[in-house]
Parts: C-alpha cells; structure tokens; sequence
C-alpha cells in the first residue's frame, strides 16, 4: 500500500476548520489531492479570485480547488513518467532507421504491407490519445499507466520476436495502444506533484526528454540495427520493468473520476477524425496526393471532424467537453502546438535527409550531427523556469517560437552542398542550436497549459494537446515530402523549400504565443 502523502493533509480549509471527508480513488485508498494553480497555497480564507476560478470552470466534470503542497517525491515521479515518454519516442524514430533491414527480413511482402510496421503505431496513437486520456481521468491515471506499461513491454517483447510481418504489424498497433494509454497519463501524473512555480521546469525537463529520444533515436536505431533489429523491441522490456516496480512504490493515487456515460458516438467520431487525417498524412507519398484513396480517407477525417464537433456542442457528457477550450491558455497552446510541430517535422527530416542525402553521411554520423539539438534543449530546458518567472508565460513562448523561425530560415539561406566540418559548424550549427532553444522555450509553456486544467481533466487535456503534436508532426513529414515531390535523394533546393515552410508554420506558433498574457491566460 502507497504512503499517503504530506500533500494529501492539505485539504485547501482554513485553519481550524472542520476536516473535509476525503475521497478515494479507484482502490478505495485514500487518494492524493492534486494541486492546482488557480489557488495561492498561502490564502486560507475564500477569496474573490478563488471563487472566480471556481466559476471560470464550474461546467467542466471534476473540477477541482485545492491548495498546492509540493509533492516531495515529485522528481522521482517525474523520471518514472519520462521514461514511458522516451520509450513511447524512441520506438517511432529508432524503428524508422531500422525500417529497411525490417524489410530485407520480409522482403517477400509487398513494400504497402511493409509500411504498416511504421504508420500502423502513429495512426492508432495519435486516433487513441484523446479517448485513451478520458478513461484515464475516470480510472484513475495511475492504474491506466501501469496497465500501459506492462501493455507496452508485453508488445515490444512480441515485436523483438515476431517470426512474420503480419504478427508484427499486429504487436506494432498494440503497442501504439499501449503509447496511447501512456504519453497523456505520464504528463498528467507528473504535473500535480508540483507547484506552479514548478511547472515549467518540470515541463521542460519532460519535453527535454522527447527531444533526445526524437534525436537520439537514429543513432540508437543505427547501433542496435547492425547487430539485429529486434534488439529495438527487446530492449525496451528491462526498462518497462524497472519503471513498472518503481510506479507500484512511487507514483500517487489519483482521484477516480465522476462516473459519466460513455459517449459512443463521440468516440468514434474522434477515432475516425483523427485515425483518417493522420493516415492520408502518412500514407500520401506512397499513394499519391491526389490518389482517390488519399482524398477519401481526407474527407472522411474532415466530415467526421465537423459531425464531432456538432455532437460535443450537444451531448450531455461527450468525450471532449466543449468547456475544455475555454479554459484559459488551452486553446492557444492546442493551435500553437499543431503549427509547432508541423515545423518540427519538416525542420528533423529535412535536416536527417540533408546529412544522409545532400552530404552523403553514414547514419550513425548523421545523428551525431543532430546531437547539438537536444543537448541544447536539455540546458535550456534547466533553466526554463527562471525564464518564465522573468519574462513571463507568453514572452518565453514568443522567444522560442521566433528562434524556431530563425533556425528554419537559417538553413534555407545558408545550408549549401558543402558538407565539410567549416560548413557545418557556420552554416548549419547555429540553426541546431537555434532550433534547440526553440523546442527547450516553447513545449515547456504550451504543454503547461494542462495544468491550468481542472484535476479531473489532466489527462484528457494531454491527450488533446499530444494530438496536435502527432498530428502537427506527421503533417509536417508530408508537406515535406510533397514539397520534394516524391524524390526518395532529395536535392538541396527542396530541402530550402521544406525549411521555408517551417518558418511560416512557425509563425503561426508565435501567434499562438502573442494570444497568451504574461502568466499564460489569454490576453483580453
């Protein structure tokens, strides 16, 4: 049984008052008030400011104000989250670099039916993260994210030993379930063990922690796909293991939901929209963009879109409550994100497709040419939460969506065809490093936005939010793909053409970030 913790006493009463009954969660355990940011830890009496928090979302299930206590085990529960986020990572980028010697193995199977080893994970991630994060918040998060764990090493361990290409397409989508299940639940248990002044130091040693399994990912990929692919999968089940024992002793019990009925129709309307788009996103350059399969599947994804959102706006609870992008800073960080992203897609590959293609690098060699990247975020990513008590949710967010730009259009005007050590140190260095401040300044007060959320929605805001990373990152990939039209060696000038983009998409995230005022609340 899990040691109630000292935030737990903290019931937001006043001193002296009568005790308040405390609930349980999906166990019947005592169960860990989260903190919320709405409420000064130090004001015991209501105020007028609380009683407006109250309202601002008194019509979202499982609202919640509490008085913030700083969890002592918060780091801990941190890494333990993190380490579902690197796995969940990690194995969408270290499998892609191992895709071709997948291949060889089942060179029999046509290269369509091969390609599902890869979109087979993303699609039913990213359909899955909204629904996934929803039963999260009524089940309990931490039972959600154990249950993903053990899930996901169960898959991996299937993957590494697949002895054909249907059985590991079926292990892949099985573990796309599991990251589904995972990636809004890691964010949402981490996040209330700290105070708001925390947050975004909290956030970006998560976010670091994405962007070096995104970088580092070819360069584990290459080393472990020259000794045998399967190593990929494999590895991941001693990891899965330690955080699977540490979560047991470690991480909090969460408040179980109110119990609503389930939106079928919602769900499936989510599912379609999102599994249709991201699937004619991936599946484009290998259809073709105006392939009658892709424009159906397009137009599905989009008139299911617009039947959900009609549904949510009338459903009594629906899977998305429409209150969810009112609450202050959400919708801004949801659309900034999807601009973000799309840069981010076209910024990695079209950097990974320069190294390999234009200067003719070994694999290995093109990762370490990466590195500056996340090694960037993770200083920047230290120092974040300074950065945000000195300028400010919004003019941190500004500062790394520009840098963004900055570095997109750095290396269209100045990447060449040199591939020397002089060039890439001048040319393109400074836009990694560009690039690295961006990613360490923005995804740290985006994805904070989800601790503006009520208590019961943590995980169904996160969800949300991964939906437009996924989303935002398989559409970037595309656009680059159609912007070098369909060349598998792209030349430098579509490469150009691909950072230009980037940078107006970029633009759209600083757009985003202008939205927000200084302490993360929409501007009036």
């Amino acid at each position: 049984m899990t040691t109630p913790l000292p935030s737990d006493r903290g019931t937001g009463a006043p001193t002296g008052a009568a005790p308040v009954p405390r609930p349980t969660d999906t166990d019947g355990h005592p169960a860990t008030r989260t903190a919320d940011p709405r409420t000064d830890a130090s004001s015991a009496p209501q105020t007028d400011a609380s009683s407006a928090a109250r309202k601002a979302t008194r019509d979202l299930p499982g609202s919640t104000v509490t008085r913030e206590a700083p969890d002592p085990r918060r780091w801990l529960i941190l890494a333990i989250a993190s380490a579902a986020q690197f796995l969940a990572v990690l194995d969408l980028i270290a499998v892609t670099i191992a895709f071709p010697a997948i291949g060889q193995d089942f060179a029999p199977a046509p290269a369509a039916a091969r390609s599902w080893v890869l979109n087979g994970y993303t699609v039913v991630l990213a359909a899955l993260l909204v629904p996934a994060g929803r039963l999260a918040d009524e089940a309990g998060r931490r039972r959600c994210f154990l249950v993903g764990m053990v899930l996901f090493g169960l898959a991996s361990a299937a993957c590494g030993a697949a002895p054909t290409l249907t059985l590991l397409i079926v292990a892949r989508v099985v573990q796309g379930v599991a990251a589904a299940v995972l990636i809004p639940t890691s964010l949402s248990l981490a996040l209330p063990a700290f105070p708001a002044r925390e947050r975004a130091t909290a956030v970006g040693a998560w976010t670091a922690v994405s962007a070096v399994a995104a970088s580092s990912g070819p360069v584990i990929g290459g080393l472990l796909t020259a000794v045998d692919w399967r190593l990929i999968f494999l590895i991941n089940v001693p990891v899965v293991l330690l955080a699977v024992v540490a979560g047991v002793r470690l991480l909090p019990r969460s408040v179980r939901g109110p119990r609503q009925a389930l939106d079928l129709p919602g769900t499936a309307l989510v599912l379609v929209c999102v599994g249709a788009l991201v699937t004619a996103f991936v599946e484009a350059p290998e259809w073709g963009y105006t392939a009658p399969a892709t424009l159906a599947v397009l137009a599905a994804g989009v008139l299911a879109g617009v039947l959900g959102v009609r549904h949510v706006r009338r459903a009594e609870h629906p899977v998305v409550h429409p209150a969810l992008f009112r609450t202050p800073g959400f919708t801004p960080a949801t659309l900034g994100l999807l601009g973000y992203f799309v840069a981010y897609g076209v910024m990695m590959l079209a950097a990974s497709l320069l190294f390999t293609d234009v200067w003719h690098y070994p694999v290995r060699t093109a990762g370490l040419a990466m590195a500056p990247w996340p090694l960037t975020v993770l200083v920047v990513s230290a120092v974040s939460g300074r950065i945000v008590a000195a300028v400010g949710n919004r003019g941190t967010a500004v500062i790394g969506a520009v840098c963004f730009v900055v570095a997109a259009l750095w290396w269209s005007f100045l990447a060449g065809d040199g591939s020397g050590g002089t060039h890439y140190a001048t040319r393109f260095l400074p836009g990694l490093i560009l690039a690295g401040f961006g990613t360490g300044l923005y995804q740290p007060v985006m994805f904070a936005a989800t601790g503006s959320l009520p208590s019961g929605q943590l995980s169904l805001g996160s969800g949300v939010l991964m939906v437009s990373r996924q989303a935002g990152t398989a559409l970037g990939v595309a656009v680059l793909v159609a912007a070098m039209g369909g060349q598998q060696h792209p030349e430098l000038g579509a490469l150009r053409g691909g950072w230009i983009i980037a940078a107006v998409t970029a633009a759209g995230a600083v757009v985003a970030a202008l939205a927000l005022g200084r302490d993360g609340r929409p501007r009036r």
